[in-house]
């Protein structure tokens, strides 16, 4: 009898052990912080997703200790990424595939949302493109994600150079700017327009949209540095299924309110975040069981920045493999649908 009962003793230790050992990766992974930077003050749509992983639980959940971490830009996150401030950041695809191909910055993406929400808007409902000719543009940044985008849709949308506009660099407050009167013209996202037009009663027109004027295009890269990939690749994992499992949190219509509230740091309202969200999900803004890496889409990014000059004359487009490591996500997703 007191041998069965050691023998049980035994038994629970063991079975305790083993438990601990099973648990152990995520453990390490949890005891590491990661810092995610996010674009925008207040942040863009696009980075709800983000948001949602936090407040649900998710990256917990998936044993990764993750601060998300506003930048006024997203190119402002990409340099903090390459500084070595942050663990990763969100920053737009033409500028990491141009500053990667023109400087060889040790950045890598891991995921990746393929579709641009960007238009040319106007609160002037007789506008062309020819009214563009010499005006102020709201953009970010001269250089950022809008003003890039910019540069964009003037090539393919109205035959035009980033030289014959002036571009009004604004953070974040393009749409206040047109919403004041003080701007006719700005480069907004989807979700921009709802909220102008609701500011100033009167319809905003669309000049240009990015994903018309050119359909294969990339929107934003997750990237991290490669040294800093290498030494904890298991918390990157952890976090990208995070994301994963966020997608679908908001892919389901029954989440669509605490979604909403997540959504707080873009300053949408409640209201204008449930629609917004419908609009992005129809358009699969945020990748839907897959990495958001397309080879086609990345490399039409890479032959657009040479042919605008982004990338120096004398420097190769960066290939596709150094540019991503498809390998982060098919294990996170692994991770995900795991039994």
């Amino acid at each position: 009898m007191i041998r069965t009962a050691f023998a049980s003793i035994l038994n629970v230790r063991a079975l305790g052990v083993m438990l601990l050992l099973a648990w152990f990766p995520a453990l390490c992974a949890a005891q590491q912080k990661l810092t995610f930077g996010v674009p925008g003050v207040p942040a863009i749509f696009g980075t709800t997703i983000a948001f949602v992983a936090d407040k649900e639980g998710f990256f917990k959940k998936r044993g990764v200790d993750v601060t998300v971490r506003q930048f006024e830009t997203g190119a402002a996150s990409s340099r903090a990424v390459a500084a070595g401030e942050i663990s990763a950041g969100l920053p737009p695809t033409p500028l990491v595939v141009s500053q990667v191909s023109n400087t060889d910055v040790p950045l890598v993406g891991i995921w990746g949302m393929e579709h641009p929400d960007w238009l040319i808007g106007t609160t002037d409902p007789s506008a062309t493109c020819d009214s563009l000719k010499g005006a102020p543009i709201g953009v970010d940044s001269v250089g950022g994600a809008r003003s890039i985008a910019l540069k964009i849709m003037l090539i393919s949308g109205c035959k035009m150079k980033i030289e014959d506009v002036q571009q009004v660099a604004l953070g974040s407050n393009t749409g206040a700017a047109m919403i004041a009167g003080q701007l006719k013209f700005g480069v907004l996202h989807i979700d921009d327009v709802p909220v102008i037009e609701a500011e100033t009663k009167k319809p905003i027109k669309t000049l240009v949209l990015q994903k018309t004027s050119q359909p294969v295009d990339h929107y934003l890269l997750l990237v991290v540095r490669k040294d800093k990939l290498a030494e904890n690749r298991d918390a990157f994992v952890r976090m990208v299924a995070a994301l994963i499992d966020a997608e679908r949190f908001m892919r389901d219509p029954a989440n669509a309110a605490k979604v909403a509230q997540a959504a707080a740091p873009t300053g949408r309202s409640a209201d204008f975040a449930v629609k917004s969200l419908k609009t992005y999900l129809d358009m699969e803004f945020w990748p839907h069981d897959k990495d958001g890496l397309s080879r086609t889409n990345i490399e039409a990014v890479g032959k657009g920045q040479k042919a605008v000059g982004n990338i120096k004359d004398d420097k190769a487009i960066a290939s596709y493999e150094r540019l991503v490591d498809p390998t982060v996500w098919r294990d996170a997703y692994a991770l995900v649908n795991k039994r």
